[in-house]
């Protein structure tokens, strides 16, 4: 595929955090995007409503679910390439609807891989999650690293990415495996700690609630993220394909010198109150996840390109707006 040829890219999970910006920079690449978007009965299209015209003048936009096979095979038909990134994703809750994450994050990439193998769709992008790593064992974490599920939510990411393995293994699926770490940035819920500790200070408060401030995390700005999926969606296939890549910056922070830095970049004077709610069982909490991104730079030259302090900003600015501001509840603890 050629960012100047105007390919077609199938999308799922495309109304959400990530998927949103991935549309944007997959049409800023020229290309047209058919977007799922998890059907519902309030004809949302999540955060695609939000964007230009411009952009969505190149998405069509199609409600369905990737737990059914049938909505799966309806999208990716005749598509160039396939991003599949639709997942339940929030690990507080994996603890109380496991079952909910096996039937999308298990089954809805079966479905995904089933229909791009019969298909012979060109090229699939299945996104992994570094939560997968655990705690790490080694710094910084490759792609060699052992695979070590602390909660639901990263037992079903893992049972998605061997499912991609073995599809490429058995059948030659031409699937690449992006794991990101942690993306962060503009649009994200308040079920992760920057828009959790960024959406309180804009909303006016300075007594900030959070979990555990001493896990470290490797925190990617979602343009960047966006990018490395555009990336292994169209490098050579001799460089990407059947293999797994980790993207991230290669640093770490702690939660609590986040909640400093954002604290400094927001004029704000912060102090923490531990809300026990927030915390994870101990062997489940994942202490320490920072990448090493080098087989992805290596193969397709990808780099990030914002810094931590940039993306707060962006992020910042985001949140200061008093319309997507009143997108958030920011007084309740989102699981």
């Amino acid at each position: 595929m050629s960012s100047t040829t105007a390919t077609t890219a199938a999308v799922t999970g495309a109304e959400g955090f990530i998927g949103s910006h991935l549309v944007e920079k997959l049409v800023a690449d020229g290309h047209r995007v058919r977007a799922m978007v998890q059907y519902n009965s309030f004809s949302s299209f999540g955060w695609l409503e939000t964007l230009g015209q411009d952009v969505l003048d190149n998405v069509e936009i199609v409600l369905g679910d990737v737990r059914d096979p049938g909505s799966v095979t309806g999208l990716v038909k005749g598509a160039d390439a396939v991003y599949h990134l639709a997942a339940l994703i929030a690990i507080p809750y994996s603890y109380q609807a496991p079952h909910s994450y096996v039937e999308t994050n298990v089954t809805g990439t079966l479905n995904v891989l089933e229909a791009v193998r019969h298909l012979e769709i060109p090229r699939l992008v299945h996104t992994s999650t570094s939560e997968t790593y655990g705690t790490a064992q080694t710094v910084p974490i490759t792609e060699d690293h052992p695979i070590n599920t602390q909660s639901p939510y990263a037992a079903s990411k893992a049972g998605g990415d061997r499912l991609a393995d073995s599809y490429h293994a058995s059948f030659e699926t031409p699937v690449v495996t992006l794991r990101p770490f942690n993306t962060f940035g503009p649009r994200q819920s308040m079920r992760a700690v920057i828009p959790t500790v960024i959406g309180q200070v804009a909303a006016g408060e300075r007594t900030i609630t959070l979990g555990d401030l001493r896990p470290t995390r490797d925190f990617l700005y979602v343009k960047d993220t966006a990018a490395a999926f555009a990336t292994v969606g169209t490098a050579p296939a001799e460089q990407v394909v059947g293999r797994t890549f980790n993207a991230g910056t290669g640093g770490e922070i702690s939660v609590g010198d986040l909640v400093t830095l954002v604290g400094k970049l927001m004029d704000a004077d912060l102090t923490v109150r531990e809300d026990t709610d927030r915390i994870r069982p101990a062997a489940s909490e994942v202490m320490r996840l920072v990448a090493d991104a080098t087989r992805l730079r290596e193969a397709t030259g990808w780099a990030p390109a914002h810094s931590l302090e940039e993306g707060l900003l962006h992020t910042i600015e985001f949140f200061r707006d008093p319309a997507n501001l009143a997108r958030y509840k920011t007084d309740l603890y989102n699981v």
